[in-house]
């Protein structure tokens, strides 16, 4: 069978890039090795985390408390089933989404697993005796990542597991320590800390999350800590393993000496690319040496017919930035785009954390690195009527803003709804806008959105002195 472009990998990346090119008249056939589409993205990664997180936030109250108190809860006695109870409904949904675009798009679903016998042409193993080889004139490799696992520990995926193993556990810890503070790491820390679980988060860096501003990382390290969640910064793991007969089974211990002990342990170091079956080497696509399929300024990888897009060419690894990826990629395969760059251009980070959190552009560490002049503009949302309506009162927002100029080079926000509101500051700062533009904006009233409005008068002030 001849196609014009086989897509490896049906997440987002690889979704993108097969409805762009059979947008365009091509024979696009997607190989997923799973027996369900949408990748991690959809069964284990982006949207169970984020379904898990808004699960917990309404079942133990936690959104609510700071309007009816710190023993405020929607049900009391939370079982994990009914935090997977809502998953496992929007996964439903979403799979069933997936393969609609698909159908309605003609791009045809083979459930298989691949492998290059050369660049153009794949193997598939659909578990029967028969083999099935297919020619394809482009390819887009779009086969994600794994969860990165240590040889030297022994996963059971219910008291030493990693995050894929999260909608597998038959019950929730009452205790809780996350070996990497990455943002998945972060993430499912802040979100079991919600549910009351003991969390202590191990990590060898000093500062949670050290890629953010640096007041937004303080502001989540001290909301974590009133949480209850216990940091061992600075810290690095010699080994892991289950005691039995404890009643904590799970013992941690460090290299500085600690043991630590707990109901289980989510180890978070990294995601690996899913590429061990491919057979790489037989259509001449080379890895870097992190293991990451290495690409040119087209997502062309060393064998120019084949492409490689979403996480298993690294950074940024967001689905957001792979669905872009995919596109782009399909179109210069077949001639409708000739980028100088990856094309992605601005775009916004969203970290899932209890509270939420959303940036886009430079911080204030990076800006003093690079000597350039910057002043800032504040606004918390407890300062804003729809921050006390909603009760969050540890949320903001901050602009960083040229001074001479008055163009916006940064937005951080922490707290309720960030992940929405960057979009607004987005837009700005891709037309070129200032915070004056800010300033004479009416938002909506009562709405978290005042709070650019806020920060860019909080901001003049500073300039003004």
């Amino acid at each position: 069978m001849n196609y014009d472009l086989v897509v490896i990998g049906s997440g987002p990346s690889g979704q993108r890039a097969a409805i762009q090119a059979a947008k365009m008249g091509k024979r696009v056939a997607v190989v997923e090795k799973r027996r369900v589409v949408g990748g991690v993205c959809v069964n284990t990664g982006t949207i169970p985390s984020k379904t898990f997180r808004e699960a917990v936030l309404h079942l133990s109250g936690f959104r609510e408390r700071g309007i009816y108190g710190a023993s405020y809860t929607v049900k009391p006695d939370i079982q994990i089933e009914d935090l997977l109870f809502r998953v496992e409904q929007v996964i439903r949904s979403e799979i069933d989404v997936i393969r609609t675009h698909l159908a309605r798009n003609r791009v045809h679903l083979i459930e298989a697993e691949a492998s290059f016998v050369d660049a153009n042409h794949i193997k598939l193993d659909d578990g029967s005796d028969e083999q099935h080889i297919i020619h394809t004139d482009k390819v887009v490799i779009a086969c994600g990542t794994n969860a990165t696992r240590d040889p030297h520990i022994t996963f059971d995926g219910q008291r030493i597991l990693v995050s894929d193993d999260i909608l597998q556990l038959r019950s929730i810890p009452r205790s809780l320590i996350v070996i990497g503070a990455g943002v998945i790491g972060v993430e499912y820390a802040t979100m079991f800390a919600a549910l009351g679980v003991r969390v202590t988060i191990v990590d060898k860096r000093p500062t949670l999350l050290p890629f953010l501003d640096h007041e937004i990382s303080a502001a989540l390290t001290y909301i974590a800590q009133q949480n209850r969640v216990t940091m061992r910064l600075g810290e690095e793991v010699d080994h892991v393993e289950v005691v039995e007969g404890g009643r904590a089974p799970v013992e941690v211990r460090l290299k500085s000496g600690k043991l630590l002990h707990a109901d289980a342990a989510l180890y978070a170091i990294g995601r690996t690319g899913a590429t061990a079956g491919l057979a790489l080497e037989k259509a001449g696509v080379e890895l870097d040496p992190r293991g990451k399929i290495i690409i040119n300024a087209h997502y062309q990888t060393t064998a120019h017919n084949v492409y490689a897009v979403g996480d298993v060419i690294g950074f940024p690894s967001l689905a957001s930035t792979s669905m872009e990826q995919g596109r782009a990629a399909a179109l210069h395969a077949f001639d409708a785009r000739d980028a100088d760059d990856h094309g992605i251009g601005l775009f916004p980070y969203g970290i899932y954390t209890v509270p939420e959190i959303s940036t886009i552009g430079a911080n204030e560490d990076e800006l003093t690195a690079a000597g350039k002049p910057y002043e800032i503009g504040k606004a918390n949302y407890r300062e804003i009527a729809r921050g006390q309506i909603i009760g969050d009162r540890t949320g903001m927002l901050k602009l960083i803003f040229d001074p001479d100029t008055r163009k916006i080079l940064g937005i951080h926000i922490l707290g309720e709804g960030a992940t929405e509101l960057i979009h607004i500051g987005q837009a700005v700062m891709a037309l070129n806008g200032t915070i004056d533009y800010l300033a004479d904006s009416v938002f909506n009233y009562p709405t978290l959105a005042e709070c650019y409005k806020s920060a860019a008068f909080d901001g003049l002030g500073r300039l003004n002195g």
